[in-house]
């Protein structure tokens, strides 16, 4: 994979295993994983799992989720990305899912919607995907709102492990 987008102040770059002790700082914090239905990682060998994981989609799928990275301090924020969804979810597979999770220090300031809205573009123009899909837990307003600012909008609303959701769609008008 040699996809690198910049951004005005972030640099999205592949997953690498050095990445392992930020992973284990994002995952490991109990306030990202409210919104998931699932629990954080209790060791860095998961995080590492995560990434091997990860790394094997690029090569499966050809994408998959991308490093955050803070230009000014080369930081690792978190990831962002599109990921090809093969399992069933809200009755649709082989579908592109946009998403994004970063490290509670980076929110609130706008790198949640500057990371989604690069891979939305990138999505659409180099990849020319023709719909981009994302889903939300209810409750998340936060990334709702990401969402419907790079302009996804909710057509329907399904459980997802119980987890009452939002599922949201753009088509590619090119």
């Amino acid at each position: 994979m040699n996809i690198l987008i910049e951004t005005e102040r972030l640099i999205l770059r592949e997953l690498l295993p050095t990445d392992a002790e930020g992973m284990y700082l994002l995952d490991s914090n109990p306030n990202v994983h409210q919104y998931l239905g699932n629990k954080p990682v209790a060791s860095i060998e998961e995080s590492n799992k995560y990434i091997e994981n990860i790394r094997n989609q690029y090569v499966i799928n050809g994408i998959g989720r991308y490093a955050v990275i803070l230009k000014e301090t080369n930081e690792f924020m978190g990831w962002a990305g599109i990921k090809y969804v093969t399992e069933t979810e809200n009755n649709q597979v082989n579908f592109y899912d946009i998403g994004y999770r970063l490290i509670e220090d980076f929110w609130g300031k706008g790198y949640g919607y500057e990371a989604a809205k690069a891979w939305l573009d990138y999505g659409f123009n180099e990849m020319n995907i023709q719909k981009m899909v994302g889903t939300v837990n209810k409750d998340n307003i936060a990334s709702r709102k990401i969402l419907e600012k790079i302009g996804l909008k909710i057509t329907s609303e399904y459980y997802w492990n119980e987890i009452p959701c939002y599922w949201l769609e753009l088509e590619n008008n090119k």
